[in-house]
């Protein structure tokens, strides 16, 4: 169950980052909408202002230009024939800034109130004190323009030259509010747009991150029921993406711990059972000694070695759970190059007393050259446990044939039968730990269920397989298979 305490907070919720991270962008992207095509419009204004106040000076100043001296007559009937051109305000000069001609006498913005305040101090004479007007006396053209008060207000000023001299200057004052009334429309109509997509954003967002974090979030579910131990639930996500993914990854990690936990526990059960018949066994025997008051010394000698015969059960299962165990644990170690042939003959050796005790002949057929890289104590214990089961499980005057050989890229150990053989059927199951075939021969021949177990898990830890088949004309046949060595640098 979720506690409070697993509850990620607030803005460590990757629901909340998700949409945090989305709005951001969004915002970024609208600030730059919002921005850009203002700017870069004001900009234009801003340029085509400069170049159509330059031009009108320029018209003015050459019409001017003709008059060996401006006065204020003169410029007056200049300016008569030319009008004020459009513009706001046009004022003449004379090269000390003497204002000559004037369409406004009044000041209209910052600095004509500057001029204002000259004209009240001096009220016959006015002087154009604008920089422009300074700059243009100078022999510059001066240009100025700026967005204030949702109007575009640009002057400009040039000199008036008569053969090389400066006569006077020339300044004009516009103020379009026309394409300011435009540039503020566009204006409403970014914000306005950026309003409707900030609600869609902000929609969008929660609800792209809900159903991001929704299937998140059933993972996790998933996760902790798996944890409570219900290994047999599965999780299913709609899609084809990397949430897709990882919920079918994470639904053959639970088959994988489903089939764990089955062998786990059947282990358990079987290893309990195992051990529980040769323990009740003890006991049975050990109460028959001492429930019988008096008992005779051979027959107490024979239950005390059928004791011990259990006992030596139950050791030879404990040791073999602990093989199992060492398996699963610990990846084989201090591995290197061993010669097959020489430890299947010492396995031959050891096994010669059990086969003629049964009447079953060993065969060897070995090739030279068959090394692997393995340890020796497990090899030994691989072809212990097949030729062992081989011999235990045939039958009177049968065989045991043993058969090593390499191919180029591989050894070959086959170990073939002519005993009772397995059926089709348990083929697939001979390697299961505790599977036997027949349960009453395994007993009585004192098989635990274990071994082939064993030689299984021991040839994949070393990078090989083990594979059991049928013997035309009856018996078994395992055979294992293993890399072979090469030296380093062999081709």
């Amino acid at each position: 169950m979720k506690s409070a305490r697993d509850a990620p907070r607030f803005f460590s919720s990757i629901q909340v980052k998700y949409a945090l991270t989305y709005i951001v962008l969004i915002g970024a992207v609208l600030i730059l909408l919002n921005t850009y095509p203002v700017l870069s419009t004001q900009e234009s204004v801003f340029r085509s202002k400069t170049t159509s106040l330059q031009s009108q000076v320029a018209v003015i100043s050459s019409a001017l230009a003709d008059q060996e001296t401006l006065t204020a007559d003169n410029v007056s009937q200049v300016m008569g024939v030319l009008g004020n051109m459009g513009l706001t305000r046009v004022v003449v000069t004379d090269p000390s800034g003497l204002v000559l001609y004037d369409t406004d006498a009044l000041p209209a913005d910052g600095e004509e109130q500057t001029l204002q305040e000259e004209t009240e101090r001096e009220p016959v004479y006015r002087y154009a004190l604008f920089r422009e007007v300074v700059r243009a006396l100078e022999g510059y053209d001066k240009v100025f323009s700026q967005f204030i008060d949702g109007e575009f207000r640009s002057s400009a000023a040039g000199p008036v030259v008569y053969r090389s001299m400066i006569i006077g200057a020339v300044y004009v004052y516009e103020v379009d509010t026309g394409q300011a009334e435009l540039l503020l429309g566009m204006q409403s109509n970014l914000r306005g747009i950026s309003i409707v997509i900030c609600a869609m954003v902000l929609g969008m967002s929660l609800l792209f991150s809900k159903a991001l974090t929704s299937r998140i979030g059933a993972l996790l579910r998933a996760i902790r029921i798996v944890r409570e131990g219900e290994y047999n639930h599965r999780v299913s996500l709609k899609g084809n993406d990397e949430l897709k993914q990882l919920a079918d990854e994470f639904n053959q990690l639970t088959d994988r711990l489903q089939t764990t936990e089955e062998v786990r526990r059947r282990f358990v059960s079987d290893a309990s059972h195992e051990l529980k018949t040769p323990l009740a066994s003890i006991r049975l025997l050990t109460d028959s000694i001492l429930q019988s008051e008096h008992i005779d010394s051979d027959l107490a000698r024979e239950f005390v070695g059928d004791i011990g015969e259990e006992a030596d059960r139950l050791t030879r299962i404990t040791e073999k759970l602990l093989t199992l165990t060492r398996l699963d644990t610990v990846a084989p170690t201090d591995t290197g190059p061993v010669e097959v042939k020489t430890v299947v003959e010492k396995v031959e050796r050891m096994l010669q007393p059990l086969a003629r005790a049964g009447e079953v002949e060993i065969t060897c057929r070995l090739e030279e050259g068959c090394v692997i890289r393995c340890t020796e104590d497990d090899l030994y214990q691989i072809a212990f446990n097949l030729m062992e089961n081989a011999v235990k499980y045939n039958l009177p005057g049968g065989s045991v044939t043993v058969t090593l050989r390499r191919t180029e890229e591989q050894v070959e150990l086959e170990v073939a039968d002519t005993g009772v053989g397995i059926p089709e059927e348990d083929l697939d199951k001979v390697f299961r730990r505790f599977y036997r075939v027949d349960k009453a021969r395994s007993r009585a021949a004192g098989g635990t269920g274990l071994g082939l177990s064993i030689v299984s898990d021991t040839v994949h830890a070393h990078g090989g397989t083990v594979t059991a088949r049928a013997r035309e004309g009856g018996g078994s046949v395992f055979l294992v298979t293993f890399p072979a060595w090469r030296e380093e640098g062999a081709p």
